[in-house]
C-alpha cells in the first residue's frame, strides 16, 4: 500500500516538475494579454466609434464606456477559456474529446435556449448599430409604457429606470422598437393654446422673444443648441388656436428647458393679456324657453 502511495506521489511530483512551470507561464501570459487586450480595446473604441455632432463629451464617454465594458468582458472570457484548454493540453489531458463534447452540449443548449441566443444576438446588433447606450433616455415600445434612462446593459438584458424609480429588466430579444430620445441632440416640442381673438403675429413675436431671452440666460444657455422659437399654427380646434414651438437642445435637457419655457410664456402671456383658453360648454334649457313662450 505504501509502495502504491509513494509511486503515486512520485508521478504527481514528476508531473508538476515537467508541466507546472509551463502552465504557470500560460496563465501569466494570459493575464498580461488580457490587460493589453483591455487597453487595446479601450484605445480602438475611443478612436473608431463615430462621435455625434451634438453629443457632449460626457454623453460620448458613457456610450464608449458601455461598448468597452462589454467587449472587454467578451474577449477576456474567450482568452481565459483558450488558456484553460492550453493548460489541459500541456498537462496531458486530451482536449479534442472535450471540444467535441462541448460542441454537442452547445447544440443541445442552443435548442433548449433559443430565446437566450436571440437576446445575445439582438444585444450585439444594438451595440454594433449604436442604437442606445448607458445614460440614454429611450422607449422600447410604441406606447411609451417602458420609458426611462438606460442604467445598464449586457448582451442579454437592458436595465431601464423609469422616472418614478421603477426599474425594468428587458431581454434584448424582446425589444422590437427602440426610440432613443437623447441621441446626438433632443428637441423641445411644445404645443400652446391661445384664443381665437389673439393676433398670431403678436403671439409669434412673444414666443420668439421669450425663446431668445431663455437662450441668452447664462443659467440655461449651456443646455441649448438653438433657441426655442415659433414653428407654426398646429391646429384650429373648437375653442383655441394651437401653436407649436420647437428648439434644439443637448441630450436629455429638453425637460428642464421646456419647463422653464412654459413658465416664462405664462408670465409673458399674462403681461400681454393673451388668453390661454380652456374648453367650455354652453347648456340651453329648452323647457325654460318653452315656458316663457306660454
Amino acid at each position: 500500500m505504501n509502495t502504491d502511495i509513494n509511486s503515486l506521489m512520485t508521478v504527481v511530483v514528476n508531473w508538476f516538475q515537467e508541466n507546472a512551470l509551463y502552465i504557470v507561464a500560460v496563465f501569466a501570459v494570459t493575464w498580461i494579454l488580457s490587460k493589453f487586450t483591455g487597453s487595446i480595446i479601450r484605445s480602438l473604441v475611443r478612436k473608431i466609434v463615430p462621435r455625434g455632432s451634438f453629443v457632449s463629451a460626457l454623453e460620448e464617454k458613457k456610450r464608449e464606456d458601455t461598448l468597452i465594458k462589454i467587449l472587454q468582458s467578451f474577449f477576456s472570457l474567450f482568452i481565459w477559456i483558450v488558456a484553460f484548454l492550453v493548460a489541459l493540453h500541456i498537462g496531458g489531458v486530451p482536449v479534442a474529446p472535450l471540444l467535441t463534447g462541448a460542441g454537442i452540449l452547445g447544440v443541445a443548449i442552443g435548442f433548449g435556449s433559443q430565446s437566450l441566443v436571440k437576446d445575445v444576438i439582438t444585444g450585439l446588433f444594438i451595440i454594433a448599430e449604436n442604437q442606445f447606450r448607458i445614460g440614454d433616455v429611450i422607449s422600447v415600445d410604441a406606447n411609451d409604457h417602458y420609458y426611462g434612462t438606460v442604467e445598464g446593459m449586457t448582451l442579454r438584458v437592458t436595465k431601464l429606470r423609469q422616472l418614478d424609480g421603477t426599474i425594468h429588466y428587458i431581454p434584448n430579444g424582446e425589444i422590437k422598437i427602440a426610440s432613443n430620445k437623447s441621441k446626438d441632440y433632443s428637441m423641445v416640442d411644445l404645443k400652446i393654446n391661445v384664443g381665437y381673438d389673439t393676433k398670431i403675429d403678436h403671439v409669434q413675436q412673444i414666443v420668439d422673444t421669450v425663446g431668445d431671452e431663455l437662450y441668452n440666460d447664462p443659467e440655461f444657455k449651456h443646455l441649448m443648441i438653438e433657441a426655442p422659437s415659433f414653428l407654426r399654427v398646429d391646429a384650429l380646434s373648437d375653442y383655441a388656436i394651437t401653436v407649436r414651438i420647437n428648439g434644439k437642445v443637448y441630450p436629455k435637457q429638453q425637460y428642464e428647458v421646456a419647463g422653464e419655457m412654459r413658465k416664462r410664456l405664462k408670465k409673458a402671456f399674462e403681461a400681454n393679456e393673451i388668453e390661454i383658453p380652456y374648453p367650455t360648454r354652453v347648456i340651453h334649457n329648452v323647457e325654460s324657453k318653452y315656458e316663457q313662450k306660454k
